[in-house]
């Protein structure tokens, strides 16, 4: 990873240059740079959590746009198939990211179709701007599985900011009992700060007390995987929402024997992103005080030193503006 100098944004008519204050580093962007995501490909602006000050607007984007606080959206679609139409733009089979297929956010200007802007209330900070993203993936998360069984009892696989919001997303549906396993100490204090009924070291302290009618994956690693068919009860449903690993060989008898649904979920709809902006704005979900932003300069050594392993912090950001 390297800090460069590249060619100003190309601002088309239906687009704006938005100028990020605040850009998480996600998960995937870590295993991104340690080679693992074959859809990211070098060289790449990364960044597909951010908000920012939008500078330009293109002749059809809406002039209105200029000087506004937004968060990003970052999925893109071609908004005229039949699942964009239908409202899961997540679906399409044209979909990309920006940070992921195009130019991202950890840069001084990003080009963005304002289609995919959404407002932040001024009182807002950027950085929890963008956390609209992150958060947005555990409410679809949450959503798709309530469709698969009634939960009253749910557990969480992992206390990092996706398990985290996973963990907010299934209190604010009205899941009572939600449990946490995570290993970090850490993290499982963050876990019992968001509201988990109880936040486990091993996932055999769970299995112990009561099988989970709803288990969510929010690392995706084999072992967490195999936890999580261990921790569901029969006819329970597991939410695979981690992508740290591609393959896993998973025991497929208990899956069918036990009538286990397995859901992948992946991003999410607009509608999704919007209900994620109202929680956070509303103060229902919150990662606690966050931490500043550091400059772009230091993003080789923030990438480096998450790809070393988790810790206590929660979400890192990068800004060409240091707060």
């Amino acid at each position: 990873m390297a800090v460069e100098t590249v060619d100003e944004p190309r601002l088309r008519d239906d687009e704006v240059i938005v100028q990020p204050e605040a850009a998480g580093i996600c998960g995937s962007e870590i295993e991104g740079y340690l080679g693992r995501m074959s859809n990211r490909t070098p060289p790449l602006v990364m960044g597909h959590e951010f908000a920012g000050t939008v500078a330009a607007a293109g002749g059809r984007a809406g002039r209105e746009w200029s000087g506004r606080r937004v968060a990003v959206n970052p999925l893109l679609s071609c908004r005229s198939c039949a699942r964009c139409v239908a409202g899961e733009r997540n679906l399409c089979a044209q979909r990309r990211l920006i940070g992921v297929h195009v130019a991202g956010g950890f840069a001084e200007r990003v080009a963005v179709p304002a289609a995919n802007l959404v407002a932040l209330p001024d009182r807002v900070d950027a950085r929890t701007g963008a956390l609209v993203e992150p958060l947005a993936n555990a409410v679809h998360a949450v959503g798709l599985a309530r469709r698969l069984v009634a939960t009253e009892v749910a557990v969480v696989l992992g206390a990092g900011t996706i398990g985290l919001f996973a963990l907010h997303s299934a209190r604010a549906a009205g899941i009572a009992d939600v449990r946490a396993v995570e290993p970090h100490e850490a993290r499982r204090a963050a876990a019992l700060a968001a509201g988990a009924r109880a936040a486990h070291a091993d996932a055999a302290e769970v299995v112990r007390e009561r099988r989970a009618d709803l288990v969510i994956d929010a690392v995706g690693a084999t072992a967490t995987r195999r936890s999580a068919l261990d921790l569901v009860r029969p006819g329970g449903a597991v939410l695979l929402l981690g992508l740290h690993e591609d393959e896993s060989a998973l025991p497929f008898h208990r899956v069918v024997r036990d009538q286990v649904a397995l859901q992948g979920s992946f991003a999410y709809t607009d509608a999704d992103f919007a209900a994620a902006l109202e929680l956070l704005t509303s103060g229902t979900v919150s990662l606690g005080e966050l931490t500043g932003t550091l400059p772009l300069d230091a993003g080789p050594e923030a990438f480096a030193a998450l790809a070393a392993g988790p810790t206590a912090q929660l979400k890192t950001f990068l800004s060409p503006m240091r707060s």
